[in-house]
Parts: C-alpha cells; structure tokens; sequence
C-alpha cells in the first residue's frame, strides 16, 4: 500500500482543483474579444467551435472581429456551453445573465442532495453504524435505480443523502479492512452524487464531489478505486475548463496503479481511463492522439469479450464504441460520428441511462451533418429511453428549444412536441 501513498503525494501536488478566475482581471470590452477569450482558455481552434455550435470557423473569426454581433439567444447558449462558460454576461458584457439558468434545469431533489453534501457531522453521535455488507447492498442497489429505465435521478435522489450520510459515519466508526470497504463505497457514492449533479446548477457540488471521491479513495488506499475516481474527475476538470494537460496526466497516472492483467476491475478500469485520455484530446481537436487512445480502450474491451460490461461503469463493447460517436462528433467530424453510430449495438449497453445519453450524442452528430430531421427523431427516441438524460442534457435543451422555430415544419412540429413534454419554455 506505499506505492498508492506515494501516488496519493503525487496527485495531491500535480492534480490540484482549477483556481477561479481573478475578477479584478482586466476583461476584453468587445463581445468578440470576449469569445475569443473563451475560446482560447478552453484550448480550442476555430473550426472545432464552429463544427460544435454548427457554423463554420470563418463564422467564429466574424464574431471574434466585431464582423458579426452577438447572436440570437439559442446559438448564443450553444456557444456559450461549447466554450464552458455558464455566465452569459462573460461573453455579453451584462453581469445579470447566467447561461445555466436556460440550459441548465434544478432537479426538485437538488437541495436535499445539496444539504446532505454540506453538513458536517463532527460529533459522533449516531449510534452504532450499519454492517459494511448493508452498506454495499445499498450502493448496488442506486447504481442498479440510475441505470435503469424511466426518472433515474428522482430515484437516485431520494436514497443519496440517507446513503451519504449512513457512509460517512461507518468510515468514521469503522477500522482496518471495513474502513477501507466503507471509503472505498463512499467514493463510489461520490459518483453518484457526481452524476446526479451534472447538468445542474450547481458546478461548485459537481467539483466537491469530484474531490471528495479522490479523497475517500486514497484513503482506502485502493488503486480500483482511485481510477474510477480519476475516470469522474476527468468529467469535472473538463466541464471547468481545466487544461487537457491535467486531465490526460490523472487518467494515466491511476491507470499504472493498475495490473490489467489480473482480472476484468483492473482492465475495464485501465480501458476506462484510455478512453477518458481519448475524450479529453478529442475536446481540443487533436484527432492523432484521441484515435490513438482510443484504440487503447478498444483493445481492452475486445479482451473482455463482446458480452461483458463493468457493473456500474459499464465498461465494455458497448459504451466503447458509442463513445467513439462522442469523440468523433468533438472532432467536428460529422460523418465519421454518423458512421461510428451506425456501427454501435446499444442493446449491449445494460444501462437506460447511458443508452438514453449515446442516442442524444447520435442526434448532435446527425446535426453536424445538417440533419435536423433525423437528429430531433433520435432526441425523441432517447425521451422514451431515458426523460431525465434528455431533459437535463445541454445539447438537447438548447436544440430543441432552437429547432422549435425551425423553418423546416417537419422539424418545428416534432421539436415542439419534445419541447412541450421536456416542460421547456420557449426561451429555455
């Protein structure tokens, strides 16, 4: 366990929580200057913002040189996610408007999950904490109620902050092995609570959990563990911006923690964090070595067999090709996306969620190809997957609110059908 602890030293220096910007920094005054300056903070090219907010990247230089004004309030979203910025005002200038507030909605269940996430318990006063082997029983069990069909976040939230809190206090009770089996099932409830949060409100909970997860695994001083809690923190230090440099250097530094050789945990983690190295260079459209980590995951889903996938992270045949529609369609290669897709079975998918998530991520490659019909077509078929995926999913709230005044009537009729039952108003 000294070779994790001296990891664990590592991470701690080399990983650190991005730093929030200086607001006493001098701003562009320009709404071009701003989103150049977007743009180059998030170490993206022109032609990769264009292709993610369907434009070209002349479009993007238009709007960088004053050419073009800001635009109407459906692109303006789009963009403004594209380049992770969630106050609309650091591009427009006026301080009052948050993007999040229209492309991001607040689940009902958002602060009981929140209060449970910001009390300290510090007295031990609870009494005698559940067996180690309750606990996992309940962990398995959420896991088993976000994967599965219908609203996976209604259900995870009610059992999350009981499920938190009960954690908390067996790590804290507990000694030795159940100690570890107790942090180690507290993380995973961190990624939990992670996933719940993301495309909420709430970016400052998505980085506390991310936090805490890394945390309770190096205390377990577990290397599974520890990649999995890398595999979430590349979801956070992506949506923060946060240079591709450290988010590549996490996942590799957690995959030599691993033996693949020794059994499917440690290989589908390993292929995991390949395939989180293979998004985060596709996010900054370096397409040589996105593929080349990708083949990396590949090869290891190929040695689990085209039937396995990881109980709750769901490694495997399936989730490996279908995130290669996501990389591609980060890569602004829209017919590469449209083809990538043609080639994933989502039946070998064994999770709702993520089947609901990879058809959302099929229809924005239909989109960057231009088409809208067949691209709205599969954001209802996801609604029917999974509800919640598309109704707390950027992409699809900001689309189909912009394509419910398509001119295109096929389109607008279909996008505000979705519209209605996603219970979106007209500005989102």
């Amino acid at each position: 366990m000294g070779t994790v602890s001296s990891v664990e030293a590592d991470t701690q220096t080399e990983f650190s929580m991005p730093q929030s910007v200086d607001s006493t920094a001098e701003r562009p005054q320009t709404f071009g200057a701003r989103v150049r300056r977007a743009r180059e903070r998030a170490g993206m090219t022109r032609p990769v913002v264009g292709g993610l907010v369907g434009r070209s990247a002349e479009w993007v230089k238009a709007i960088e040189c004053g050419r073009l004004g800001i635009p109407r309030l459906p692109l303006l979203l789009r963009l403004a996610n594209v380049l992770g910025v969630d106050h609309i005002g650091d591009l427009t200038g006026d301080g009052a408007i948050e993007a999040v507030s229209y492309t991001k909605a607040a689940h009902h269940g958002l602060p009981a999950v929140r209060a449970a996430l910001t009390t300290y318990r510090v007295r031990n006063t609870d009494g005698e904490p559940d067996s180690i082997g309750a606990l996992l029983d309940r962990v398995r069990g959420a896991w088993r109620s976000w994967h599965s069909m219908g609203e996976h976040r209604t259900r995870v939230a009610a059992v999350l902050p009981d499920l938190l809190g009960d954690l908390q206090h067996a790590a804290r009770a507990h000694e030795g092995a159940d100690r570890r089996r107790a942090l180690v099932a507290l993380a995973e409830t961190y990624h939990l609570a992670q996933l719940f949060l993301s495309f909420q409100p709430a970016p400052e909970l998505v980085m506390l959990t991310g936090d805490r997860s890394m945390a309770a695994a190096q205390d377990a001083d577990s290397p599974q563990a520890i990649a999995a809690a890398a595999w979430y923190m590349n979801h956070v230090f992506r949506d923060a911006g946060e240079r591709h440099e450290a988010r590549v250097d996490l996942a590799m530094a957690a995959a030599d923690l691993l033996r693949p050789d020794s059994g499917p945990e440690d290989l589908a983690r390993w292929g995991l964090l390949h395939l989180a190295a293979a998004l985060s260079f596709a996010k900054i459209g370096r397409r040589g070595d996105a593929e080349r980590f990708w083949d990396r995951a590949d090869s290891a889903a190929r040695r689990l067999g085209p039937d396995y996938a990881h109980p709750y992270l769901m490694f495997g045949r399936g989730i490996v090709d279908a995130y290669q529609v996501t990389m591609q369609a980060d890569l602004v290669r829209g017919g590469a996306a449209v083809e990538a897709a043609g080639r994933v079975d989502l039946a070998a998918v064994p999770s709702a969620t993520r089947r609901g998530f990879h058809l959302v991520e099929t229809a924005r490659a239909y989109s960057l190809q231009g088409e809208q019909v067949a691209s709205v077509s599969l954001l209802k078929r996801a609604f029917e997957e999974s509800p919640e995926t598309v109704c707390f999913n950027t992409f699809a709230r900001t689309s189909v609110t912009g394509w419910s005044e398509s001119s295109n009537r096929l389109v607008r009729s279909d996008a505000e059908s979705l519209r209605r039952r996603m219970r979106l108003s007209a500005t989102a």
